[in-house]
């Protein structure tokens, strides 16, 4: 079953649940994923809407710091269950040591000499690793790597 597929099946079922909070992730994630397919003019692949699954996060993430900062603990709670719902999407997360890992390989296959290459790192570790880890967090391991080159 495909991503797609499996986002539409369990629409249904929360749905008939009237599991209103993942009705509401769900709807939302589908509208994104229409909005980019009509950008596109073509259905997207599974690592697209990887991607969009992936902002989806971003944002929540983004707006839990900001309701944090501002004393909204009610709208903490609400983004933080809908960032659950949806991390339910992505595959497993690699943690700060798997990330260092696989930029250690990929440094070596790729044959990078200093920060300039950062880049072409960046975007062979997303394509490959899609969905797998926090960009932040690989900008960051991939910036001490190659400040030690």
């Amino acid at each position: 079953m495909s991503l797609y597929e499996k986002l539409n099946q369990d629409f249904k079922t929360a749905l008939k649940a009237r599991d209103e909070v993942r009705v509401a992730v769900l709807r939302m994630l589908k509208a994104a994923i229409k909005n980019k397919e009509v950008q596109a003019r073509r259905k997207l692949e599974e690592k697209e809407i990887l991607g969009v699954i992936t902002s989806q996060t971003k944002q929540r993430r983004d707006s839990i710091a900001q309701f944090e900062e501002g004393g909204r603990a009610d709208l903490v709670e609400r983004e933080k269950v809908e960032l659950a719902v949806l991390e339910g999407y992505l595959p497993s997360q690699l943690d700060r040591a798997g990330i260092e890992t696989a930029v250690d390989e990929l440094v070596e296959e790729i044959g990078v000499e200093s920060m300039k290459d950062m880049g072409r790192v960046m975007k062979t570790f997303t394509s490959r690793y899609a969905g797998q880890a926090d960009n932040r967090v690989v900008s960051e391991v991939v910036k001490q790597k190659l400040a030690a080159l």
